[in-house]
């Protein structure tokens, strides 16, 4: 019988870019990856931290909490370093509590518009969190660097994509599904967590 995961999650996108990474690894071949919501009984969890981290620990014990399987967890966002740590952790609702994805970058742009284009360093970063049932856990983060440009171009993508430029000029939102999930925070942390869910999902 094969053994299941759950990431802690409703977004149809994350699940398949989790069951894409795992079908490579051949020790984690026969893993079931279920969502959140094709479970009964597992709750939204409110992001009621103030770290990626804390956020990610949260929703990965409430899913165990609610399951008793093993659980990944990911929260993520935009750090632009001329704004500290910001947008961070609330980057989905920088303009409110909407997470409206064009609002934010409206009210990003226009928070930026005297910085001049070369200062717009940006990365975006996440943090996974695996829950065991027996309470043993692991933390894994990932990143992508690039810029913020005014110039907002591409149409697959969500959030902050179209306005993040990678090194090669294309903004993250101009990418192909493969093509961001290669080099994306999220396709990073979670391949920084193979080696823990070969050793721990046994």
């Amino acid at each position: 019988m094969g053994r299941r995961l759950v990431l802690a999650t409703r977004n149809a996108g994350k699940l398949r870019e989790l069951r894409q990474l795992l079908a490579g690894v051949s020790e984690l071949s026969d893993v079931e990856v279920v969502g959140a919501g094709d479970i009964d009984g597992v709750p939204e969890v409110p992001e009621t931290g103030v770290t990626f981290e804390e956020n990610s620990r949260l929703k990965s014990q409430a899913v165990v909490n609610a399951t008793s399987l093993p659980a990944i967890a990911d929260d993520s966002g935009l750090t632009v370093d001329v704004l500290g740590a910001a947008p961070g952790v609330w980057s989905a609702m920088w303009s409110g509590s909407t997470g409206d994805d064009q609002a934010n970058i409206d009210l990003l742009q226009a928070q930026l518009a005297d910085v001049d284009v070369e200062r717009l360093t940006a990365y975006f970063s996440s943090t996974v969190v695996l829950t065991m049932p027996d309470g043993t856990e692991r933390v894994r983060v990932g990143r992508v660097d690039g810029r913020l440009t005014r110039d907002q171009r591409g149409t697959n993508g969500f959030g902050y994509d179209p306005i993040f430029e990678l090194p090669d000029g294309r903004t993250l939102a101009e990418l192909t599904d493969d093509e961001k999930n290669a080099i994306s925070h999220r396709g990073n942390a979670l391949r920084a967590l193979i080696p823990d869910l070969t050793e721990l999902l046994r």
